[in-house]
């Protein structure tokens, strides 16, 4: 796969990923940790960290373009495809996004025909 490595308008080129955060630093407490997908499927699913990291694993080597003005190359990811996790839920055909939120109380939606690209992933590495 070739990835175009044109700087989008707007954007800066950083070597290192700066500090992302709202102001507060969440500790990672991998006993407390979960995923939970759940909503329109028929399947609702909850994952420890552990078990999460026993899925299927992708991995991807592309360009992050940060909302704030960052762009960094040659990123490599490994992670489950959202395409894998939709599939075990079984989402239903009604659903048309899917909202995303953080342990810091961060959201976002996407559109699911985006989402389920081959290089989509819930990256843990």
């Amino acid at each position: 796969m070739v990835v175009e490595r044109g700087l989008p308008p707007g954007q800066r080129e950083v070597r290192k990923w700066p500090r992302l955060d709202l102001g507060i630093v969440p500790r990672f407490d991998l006993q407390a940790w979960d995923l939970r997908i759940d909503g329109a499927v028929d399947k609702p699913l909850r994952f420890t960290y552990s078990e999460f990291l026993t899925l299927p694993t992708t991995k991807t080597m592309s360009p992050f373009h940060c909302v704030t003005g960052w762009t960094t190359f040659d990123n490599e990811w490994a992670g489950v495809t959202i395409k894998e996790l939709a599939e075990q839920t079984q989402i239903q055909r009604t659903a048309g996004f899917a909202t995303f939120r953080c342990g810091d109380g961060y959201t976002t939606s996407h559109p699911l025909n985006v989402l389920y690209d081959s290089d989509v992933l819930l990256v843990h590495q």
